[in-house]
Parts: C-alpha cells; sequence; structure tokens
C-alpha cells in the first residue's frame, strides 16, 4: 500500500496485522473490529467506506505533521495547519473557539473539521486550545507521530455508532500496541529558498513476550518559519500590488506616521506629519494623507509558522487470563509555537470601529498634550462607557502604526495528557464467543499564550489626557509626530505583555459487548451494544487587561463551561443470503444510539445498511443514517470577542453604491444612523462583527445518504496479473440542518439598506459619523448544507518481476453540489466550484492524486501527482477571479541496503518538484493564497536515515 508524497492513494483493506494493534481485541484471526462498525467482522467485507493509512504510508510523504498528511485527502477540505497565521489578523473565529494558533485539523466533506469525529483507538480523544478560546476540535499536533501504528478514515457519517461530531465522517488513530526492539529516525528538510527548515527525530524501543507488550517512544520536530516578505506572492496586501496607491488599495490606514482624521468637522481635515520624526508637530507640519501612506502590513506575517514539538508514549499491555487483557496508555505533548503579525494598528476615537465596547472609541485627546498639534481638545462626545457627555464630537479618528512596539508576537505553550486504561476480553456463551471491553480516558489540554505589541487603553487615555493628570509613571504620548517619537519611557507606561489561558478535560468511559446470538441459513445474527459516559469541560481566561475592554488589539471575554453525556447503542448485522446465484452474499446491518446531554437535551439517531455481492468478487452497498453535533462548550459558552469580516456597506457614499442611486436606500440608511449631508463615505473594509455562545442553541441535526461498489477480482491476482487490483466508487449525498452560524454581515447591512428590515438594522451599531461601530454575530441555529459527491479509488499491484514491483494508486473526488442556504434562508450560496476567501476554504469540482511506485531490491521510488481543479474567486460586486488548477509532483527514492540487513534506511525526497506557485487569492485572510487547499510556494527537500533492530 503506497500513497507517495501525499496521501495520495490509500487502501481500502486493513494492513494484515490491524488485529493486532487495536486496543480491545483479543486474538480471533479473521475477524477483526474495522472503523464504521463495533461488531466483529471479515475486513475483506467491510459495510463502510474506510481508508487506511500506515505509518509507511505516512514517512512516504516526507510531511513531519500528521494533519498535513490526512489533509491531502481529496475528501479532506483543509482545517488548521501550519501554513494558518491568523492571530491579530481577522479577529477570532465565530464559534468561539479561537484562533487556534499552531494546531492542526481535519475537515472532511467541507463541512469544517468540528463535524468531523477523531478517536484514538475508537475512543475519544480531548480537544486542543491554544489560549485564544474554546475550539470543538482535536488538536492532531498533540499526537506523536511514531505512536501512531495507522489511520481509518471513515468517510460517513457515523453519529449512531460514535455519537456527536461525526456527521461528515469519522478518523480513528490506531496507536502502537507491539513492537520489537528499536525504531529510530532523523530527518531534515529545507525549502529550495533556504528557509522552513524542519527536523524531525522518532525513537520508540518495544519488548515483546508471551504475555506482555511494552513499547515507549518519543518524538522532537522543530519547524522553522517561512516569512511572507520572502515570497512575491505575500508582498503586499493584494496579489500582484507594488504599491500602496488609490489604484491598488489594501494597505492600512494605521500608517507608520499616523492618520488624523477630523472628517466632516474639519473641511479637508484628513491629515498625516509632514516632518517625521518630529518630537515638537505643530498644525503648520501636518498635510493631507493620501493612499501613499497607507501602511503595508503584508511582509510582516508568516507563511509557515514555526513550532517546535516535543511527545512520549507508552503503552502497556498484559494478558491477565487466556480470555482477559489489560492495556494501559500514556501519552504527553508539548508544543512551543509562534504567529506573527504587523505593528499593533492603534485606531483611537468615535469612528475608530474597534466595537466590543472598547474604551479606545471613546477617547479624547486634550488640548493639553504637548505633542497635540491643533491646539484644542479632540473630542470624542463619550464617557467612558459609551454614553454621551454632553460635549460635542469634533474628530473621526486616530490610526498610528505603533513601530516602535515591535511585531504582534503571540507564542504559545501547549501541554497535552492523556492516560487510557481498557480491560478486554472474551467468554463463551454455549458453542459461541462473545467479546467485551471496558474502557476509561482521563486526559486535559493546558496552553498559554503571551503576545507582545499591545497597549493598555487605560494608560493611553491618561497619557493623552490633561498634562496635570498625567503624573510619574504617567509620560505623556505622542501620536502625531510620526515613526520614531513614541520614546522607550512612552512605551513603558503604555505597553504591556498580554498573557491569556485555556484548558480543555475530558473524562470518557464507556463499556461494550458484542457476539453472535444465534445461526441464520446464511451465517449467525451478529449483534454489538454499549454504554458511554462523557464529562467535558474547558475555560479560557484572557489577560485581566484584555478582560476589562482595555486592550488595542482583539477584545475577548473569560469563558467556561461543562456538560455530561449519556449514551446507549446497539447495532445488528443479519445475514440474508449466501452462495446462492446471484447473491454469493446478502445482509443487512442497522445500528441506533440515544444521546442525552446536560446541555441540548436528547437525540436518538440511527443507520441503516445493505450489502450485496452477487459474486464473490463484486460488493454493492448502500446505507442512510440520520446524525446529530451537540452545541460546543465554545459555541454555548464563548465569552464576547471579535470577527473582522470584508464587508461592502450600501450606506457608504461612494462611486456606484446603491447610496448614490436609490433615494429609500439613503431614507433607510439615514434612519440607521447614517449623516443625512452624505458625509460617510468608506470604500469596502472589515467590519468588527461581535460573536459570543448562545446557551439556547439546539442540536445540529444530519442525513447521509450512500451507495458504493467494491470490485476486487480473483482473476487477476490468479492469473498472475497483479497481486492486488481493486476498484472502489462511492456516492455520498448528506444534508445537515440547523447548522449554528451567525447571521451574514452583508446580508445585515443589505437588508437594513435596501429593505429597512428593523430586525437587521437593529443588529448594526454605527457611530455618530455614520461609521460601522459593530455589527452583532451571536451564534444562532441558521443554516443548512447540502454536499453530494462521488469519490473513487483504485489500487493496483503488480508481482514481482525480474524489473521490480509496480503499483499504481489513485483517489479521486468528484463534487457534485454544495448549497449552503444560510441567515434563515435569506441567502443561499452555491459554493461548487468557487472559493470562499475568508474563512478561507476553496471547493474545487475534481481533486485527486495518483502515485506511481517502484520496488527492485534494494531500492524503491514512488511519485505522485496531486490535481486541484480551478475555482472561482466572487468577489462581491467586482468580477469574479478564476484560480486556475494546479498539478504538485512530489518524488521519493528509498535505498535499504542489504549489506546492513536492510536495518537502515536512507530516503530523499522532493515535494512540489515542479516548483508551481498556488493562485492569488484577492479575499482570502493572509498571505493571498488559501493555505487550506494549496502548498506554501517553493520546492520542499528532504533527507531522512531509519533504523531498525
Amino acid at each position: 500500500m503506497v500513497i507517495g508524497g501525499a496521501a495520495a492513494a490509500q487502501d481500502t483493506l486493513p494492513p494484515a496485522d490491524a488485529s493486532s494493534t487495536s486496543a480491545s481485541e483479543p486474538s480471533n484471526v479473521g475477524e477483526i473490529v474495522v472503523t464504521g462498525s463495533r461488531i466483529r467482522r471479515d475486513p475483506l467485507s467491510q459495510d463502510s467506506p474506510v481508508v487506511f493509512v500506515d505509518k509507511d504510508d505516512i514517512a512516504k510523504t516526507g510531511l513531519s505533521a500528521i494533519a498535513d498528511v490526512l489533509q491531502r485527502l481529496p475528501s479532506a477540505s483543509g482545517g488548521l495547519n501550519s501554513k494558518s497565521n491568523n492571530s491579530g489578523n481577522v479577529g477570532n473565529p465565530p464559534d468561539g473557539g479561537g484562533v487556534g494558533a499552531g494546531s492542526a485539523e481535519i475537515d472532511l466533506r467541507y463541512l469544517s473539521a468540528k463535524r468531523t469525529l477523531v478517536l484514538v483507538d475508537g475512543l475519544r480523544f480531548v480537544n486542543g486550545t491554544s489560549a485564544s478560546g474554546l475550539p470543538a476540535t482535536v488538536d492532531l499536533n498533540t499526537i506523536p507521530a511514531n505512536s501512531i501504528e495507522r489511520i481509518e478514515v471513515l468517510q460517513s457519517g457515523a453519529s449512531p455508532l460514535y455519537g456527536s461530531d461525526a456527521i461528515a465522517g469519522v478518523v480513528n488513530i490506531i496507536t502502537v500496541a507491539q513492537q520489537e526492539g528499536i525504531r529510530a529516525s532523523a530527518q531534515f528538510g529545507t525549502f529550495r529558498q533556504g528557509d522552513g527548515h524542519t527536523q524531525d527525530y522518532q525513537l520508540s524501543y518495544g519488548l515483546k513476550g508471551p504475555t506482555t507488550n511494552f513499547v515507549v517512544g518519543g518524538s522532537y520536530v522543530k519547524q522553522e518559519a517561512v516569512r511572507s516578505a520572502d515570497r512575491d506572492i505575500s508582498q503586499f496586501p493584494n496579489p500582484h500590488q507594488t504599491a500602496c496607491s488609490p489604484t491598488q488599495s489594501g494597505c492600512s490606514s494605521a500608517s507608520a506616521n499616523g492618520r488624523f482624521d477630523l472628517r466632516p468637522y474639519v473641511k479637508g481635515g484628513n491629515f498625516t506629519i509632514s516632518t517625521a520624526p518630529d518630537n515638537t508637530p505643530t498644525f503648520a507640519e501636518l498635510r493631507p494623507f493620501t493612499a501613499a501612506d497607507r501602511f503595508n502590513f503584508a511582509p510582516f506575517q508568516y507563511l509557515l509558522t514555526p513550532s517546535q514539538r516535543y511527545g512520549v508514549w507508552a503503552s502497556f499491555k498484559q494478558e491477565i487470563t487466556s480470555d482477559i487483557n489489560l492495556r494501559i496508555k500514556t501519552q504527553y505533548s508539548h508544543r512551543k509555537s509562534q504567529n506573527q503579525a504587523a505593528f499593533e494598528p492603534l485606531f483611537i476615537g468615535p469612528d475608530a470601529g474597534n466595537g466590543a465596547g472598547s474604551l479606545f472609541d471613546t477617547l479624547s485627546i486634550d488640548k493639553t498634550n504637548p505633542f497635540n498639534p491643533f491646539g484644542y481638545t479632540l473630542e470624542s462626545g463619550l464617557n467612558p462607557n459609551g454614553t454621551f457627555n454632553g460635549r460635542a464630537q469634533n474628530y473621526s479618528f486616530i490610526g498610528r502604526r505603533l513601530i516602535e512596539a515591535g511585531q504582534r508576537t503571540f507564542n504559545q505553550k501547549v501541554n497535552t495528557y492523556s492516560v487510557t486504561t481498557t480491560v478486554d476480553g472474551s467468554f463463551d456463551v454455549g458453542a459461541r464467543q462473545w467479546f467485551w471491553d471496558l474502557n476509561a480516558v482521563a486526559a486535559g489540554n493546558q496552553a498559554r499564550q503571551s503576545f507582545t505589541g499591545n497597549v493598555n487603553a487605560a494608560r493611553v487615555a491618561q497619557a493623552i489626557g490633561p498634562l496635570a493628570g498625567c503624573v510619574a509613571p504617567c509620560v505623556p504620548l505622542n501620536l502625531f509626530g510620526g515613526a520614531g517619537t513614541i520614546t522607550p519611557a512612552m512605551l513603558n507606561f503604555i505597553a504591556f505583555t498580554e498573557r491569556d489561558s485555556s484548558a480543555q478535560y475530558l473524562f470518557d468511559y464507556t463499556a461494550n459487548l458484542s457476539g453472535d446470538l444465534f445461526d441464520l441459513p446464511a451465517g449467525p445474527l451478529a449483534f454489538a451494544v454499549g454504554y458511554e459516559h462523557r464529562y467535558q469541560k474547558a475555560n479560557f481566561e484572557p489577560d485581566p487587561i484584555v478582560a476589562a475592554g482595555l486592550g488595542a488589539d482583539i477584545p475577548a471575554a473569560p469563558a467556561g463551561g461543562h456538560y455530561d453525556a449519556d449514551e446507549v447503542f446497539g447495532e445488528v448485522r443479519v445475514p440474508i443470503l449466501k452462495e446462492t446465484p446471484f447473491f454469493y452474499s446478502l445482509e443487512a446491518n442497522a445500528a441506533v444510539r440515544h444521546s442525552n446531554y446536560s446541555t441540548s437535551g436528547s437525540s436518538t439517531t440511527y443507520t441503516a445498511t445493505g450489502l450485496w455481492k452477487p459474486v464473490e468478487d463484486l460488493l454493492l452497498r448502500g446505507s442512510y443514517a440520520t446524525g446529530f453535533r451537540a452545541p460546543s462548550l465554545g459555541e454555548l459558552f464563548g465569552g464576547r470577542s471579535r470577527f473582522d469580516l470584508n464587508v461592502n456597506d450600501p450606506c457608504s457614499n461612494i462611486p456606484g453604491s446603491p447610496y448614490q442611486s436609490n433615494a429609500t436606500v439613503r431614507a433607510n440608511c439615514t434612519a440607521n444612523g447614517v449623516p443625512v449631508s452624505g458625509s460617510y463615505a468608506e470604500d469596502p473594509f472589515q467590519a468588527p462583527v461581535i460573536t459570543q455562545g448562545n446557551r439556547a442553541l439546539k442540536p445540529e441535526k444530519s442525513r447521509s445518504f450512500l451507495a458504493g461498489a467494491v470490485y476486487s477480482p480473483a482473476w487477476a491476482r490468479r492469473g498472475g496479473f497483479a497481486s492486488n487490483l481493486s476498484l472502489e466508487v462511492n456516492y455520498y449525498d448528506i444534508e445537515v440542518t440547523n447548522a449554528i452560524g451567525v447571521v451574514d454581515p452583508n446580508l445585515v447591512l443589505n437588508n437594513c439598506a435596501l429593505l429597512g428590515d428593523k430586525p437587521s438594522c437593529a443588529l448594526v451599531v454605527r457611530t455618530g459619523n455614520g461609521f460601522v461601530n459593530e455589527i452583532n454575530g451571536t451564534l444562532q441555529n441558521l443554516d443548512s448544507i447540502r454536499t453530494k459527491g462521488i469519490d473513487l479509488i483504485g489500487i493496483y499491484r503488480s508481482r514481482r518481476t525480474g524489473l521490480g514491483t509496480f503499483g499504481l494508486t489513485l483517489n479521486a473526488t468528484r463534487l457534485l453540489k454544495y448549497v449552503l442556504t444560510a441567515s434563515n434562508g435569506f441567502v443561499v450560496l452555491n459554493r461548487k466550484g468557487t472559493e470562499r476567501g475568508s474563512p478561507d476554504q476553496a471547493f474545487p469540482k475534481y481533486k485527486g492524486n495518483a502515485t506511481i511506485d517502484w520496488t527492485l531490491g534494494d531500492f524503491g521510488a514512488s511519485f505522485t501527482g496531486r490535481y486541484i481543479d480551478a475555482v472561482t474567486e466572487l468577489r462581491g460586486g467586482t468580477t469574479p477571479h478564476e484560480l486556475g488548477s494546479r498539478i504538485y509532483g512530489d518524488f521519493q527514492l528509498n535505498y535499504e541496503p542489504s549489506f546492513l540487513a536492510k536495518r537502515f534506511a536512507f530516503t530523499a525526497g522532493v515535494n512540489n518538484v515542479f516548483d508551481k506557485d498556488p493562485p492569488a487569492c484577492f479575499t482570502c485572510s493572509v498571505n493571498n493564497y488559501d493555505p487550506t487547499t494549496y502548498d506554501v510556494p517553493g520546492q520542499f527537500g528532504y533527507l531522512r536515515v531509519s533504523y531498525k533492530m
């Protein structure tokens, strides 16, 4: 089985030793438990589309993160990974999960990672956290790669078998349970440009006795950064941009030398300093602010985020009696990671748009501040709590890029631990053998994040307020003198290092029983039943200064909560016909699960499956399943925060806007707080969407239909044509209802302006000058999703010849439909063949991987081609932009010398051998491309040496 450089082709049959690696399996040759059923069965007749990726396949990719391997599956649709660098750039996502800096996820079927269930040895694993919220997903970076025996990816909904979250599918990570001797490897990789160095070291040792297996291992991975300044695509805010100018927008108005906007109170009152650095700025030294003064923040990002990951793990398995086994697994991982953004953009004033009740939106700059060049107080007209203070507003906002404070740098330290105990066995019921297992999981994830570059609003208020009130240690603040005029003494007073923390804990207890009840003419009627009790809790504690609303960056509030869940399930397999004409076998399977959550009530889901083999070589199958997803802790209890989303405000008095052409729009906008004079004129901008959890959320519901066929001809194996030949085709149709989301902010603005819709207008808070200060984005059960597609997997492996052994594998997906009905049905979006932009996600019609591999004696080689179809980027009122198709190529060469008893293996490889850059994207969040779909620009080469004894 080979997946070459990119998880290109994965076997649909488990590895030969699969039955020996699962935690809860007494020896029973010929039947094993495979993801997709709780009943032990012949793996050649599995009733669900399961793809297998084992440790050898992972090694053949040259990748050092499991998430990067899985995200290359055609059925996968990205998720967080090391190419994501959103801290401080677009705010916290609306789902309460936080930015997830340094984390890695897996998302199947474009349904988001929170609808893909991740298991470890068939059991739940603790959700990750990166000290910015309460995520609903497992961080795959917390699982050491060399602890993994194989990964089983169930590409269909499985809530009746596994419970909440398994709407899109299940990723089951099977860990190493037995090993003899030492296994070690060391790998170094780098990009051709000389950056992004990666070091990967793995070591494990195992003892195997007649009744005892013990394995212990450790790993260390260091990934260095690739900076946006070092690739052409990411040097400016927009693709192909070469300067900040009126014709090439996107640069920030929080400029290095400042922007001082007094419009409409002063005609032409949009200023900057002309004599920077200026420690004694005067009105005469001001000049008009132009597009050329805007700040290019793009080259200060990461394209590939740096991190270090340490992992240790152990597995102990003891046969207590001939019918009872004990297994204890422990795991610990430590991650240090970093995200980076440009220098803090400080916005002060009533039109600053910080939102969420920020003190910065209420600040006035006193006339006695020694650096105020206007000679009078710049008055916000607001009290610190946002109410009117009785004085007239006379300025809009001040924007200043805090170059002197250094770049915003976010450092995460994350510790994850897990202890699992399993007791399993079997007993006889008459002439039949029944199997049982009891499992207990205790796991935790604790994260801390430090953020440098932030400033304290209360201290800024004091430093720009009346001079008489700025006494030591206060130092008056110069916001008007340009870059280099905020002195270390000024910074020492206003700056602080933000320190946030978060944690998630899981306690999970399960009991399972399975076996055969009685014989039918076509075989035994088999069953499985089980019970699960789960307790999860999480908390997020932002820095006290931020929690008080005094930070200059993304606002955040404390959050925390917990829930209990009790679940029971049952599954049955009914053989109907066997070895009769046109019915080599025919069977029906069914499962049902009842779940009771302390937060969201009860839900019952079910599934029914039919399998028909008209002849021995051909399997036809079909299934129908219902599913659900309970609201996550972040969605229920998430604190108030902000997500910045690109919008076109129809109330803005700019050329081509509805405001200029429609009297009804002008009247509706005036009623919503836009000045009747038409002075509000803003180009498309990032609107502050204020997000928070909602304890009234209901569970999401789903239904899925699957039909497929597997053809594995015996004649090809008997005739010498192949040692393995199979072709599998699956059709899927998934619908999610009651999906949790926020009302689209563009829809809110349009409904208010065009229709005068009062509920929509109530969600928009504008300043006195008409600027959008915030849009209410409280989570609701608003959306539905319908997706359909076809998966194709082909596997061929030749017999051994004089020229070696050859293999060809193919894995492809055709997306037939993806329709999002959002905002209670007001928005219907056909995503098929499009690029969504922020939050980044492409929906190509075709994705596929193909691998050719060859082995001869001591040598082996493989080449993988990865294809991503073209997609169209919809950019609001502008012309759609096509992101062209991409074909990536990955090559690997392997040498295992016989004269060293094949204990050593030497490997060299190049990923993206054709040096293909990702297609440019205008609406993607950062770096002008979609990191969930495409590779970091540049060729990546690696060398590895491995040893086993």
